[in-house]
């Protein structure tokens, strides 16, 4: 009768949790009880704490009173989406965080300018940046002084957007052209083009894209950001196929985006 209830609860399991909740460890890892911790995470902050809230931009507030940011993710209720997406991913992530135990991790800077903790969330064998964004309940946001798992956070970003699932359903959150960024200053993008050109001027780099011989986009890294890229070949993406993400910026009618950190920068081809 043991045996029954065990491959019962194992099969209610595989039916209601989502894939990204059992990601295999990877061959480095720290595994506390059930919970995964992959290398990149970095130190356990927080262990076993208890959620006793999502507040509605996300931040998960503790029995303490202290307040949790997930990073490397933007959810969808930051970004315009239809309020079903929103709702949808909100009830996501209490369900996953309000359920049992869940261990933080983090990396200095390990606080933002609200004192809210910066951490990788683990609950049981969920990783939760990872779960929301193979639903397609989450974009990957890398932070100008952050990078850590974003290899692993745009790997399940892409698995959901290869599905359409959750916010990739929805025409206006798939990856822009270049040539359709206009009039979308002050949101957050996902561009996706050619490089026309690579050019340096006034410590700035300009990365630009456009078509029929036309600059139609930029990508600007800004004198103060240059050292983010010292060990980062910028020449070598002219002609290359790329996808770059951050907030929108208008400057004399022209759109876009600030690059901060390497890892803002997806090469494609």
């Amino acid at each position: 009768m043991r045996n029954r209830h065990l491959i019962y609860w194992g099969i209610l399991a595989a039916i209601w949790l989502p894939d990204a909740a059992f990601a295999a460890p990877p061959s480095s890892s720290e595994a506390i009880g059930r919970k995964i911790i992959p290398d990149c995470a970095g130190n356990i902050e927080i262990a076993n704490a208890h959620v006793v809230r999502v507040e509605r931009n996300g931040a998960l507030i503790l029995a303490d009173g202290r307040a949790i940011m997930l990073e490397g993710i933007r959810l969808p209720q930051a970004d315009g989406a239809p309020r079903v997406l929103a709702d949808q991913a909100l009830a996501a992530l209490t369900q996953m965080a309000v359920a049992g135990a869940v261990t933080f991790t983090a990396t200095p800077p390990k606080e933002d300018r609200y004192d809210r903790v910066r951490a990788q969330a683990f609950a049981g064998r969920a990783w939760l940046q990872t779960a929301l964004l193979e639903q397609g309940l989450a974009r990957v946001a890398i932070a100008p002084d952050r990078n850590e798992c974003s290899p692993e956070l745009y790997d399940a970003e892409a698995r959901a957007r290869a599905r359409r699932a959750g916010i990739w359903a929805v025409p206006g959150y798939a990856p822009k052209p270049p040539q359709q960024v206009a009039g979308t200053a002050g949101t957050f993008q996902l561009v996706d083009g050619w490089v026309t050109s690579v050019g340096f001027g006034s410590g700035r780099v300009f990365v630009d894209f456009g078509s029929n011989g036309r600059q139609s986009f930029t990508a600007i890294i800004a004198p103060e950001d240059r050292r983010a890229f010292k060990d980062f070949d910028l020449d070598g993406l002219n002609a290359k196929h790329i996808r770059i993400r951050g907030t929108v910026q208008d400057y004399r009618g022209r759109p876009e985006i600030a690059l901060s950190n390497p890892a803002q920068i997806e090469v494609l081809n």
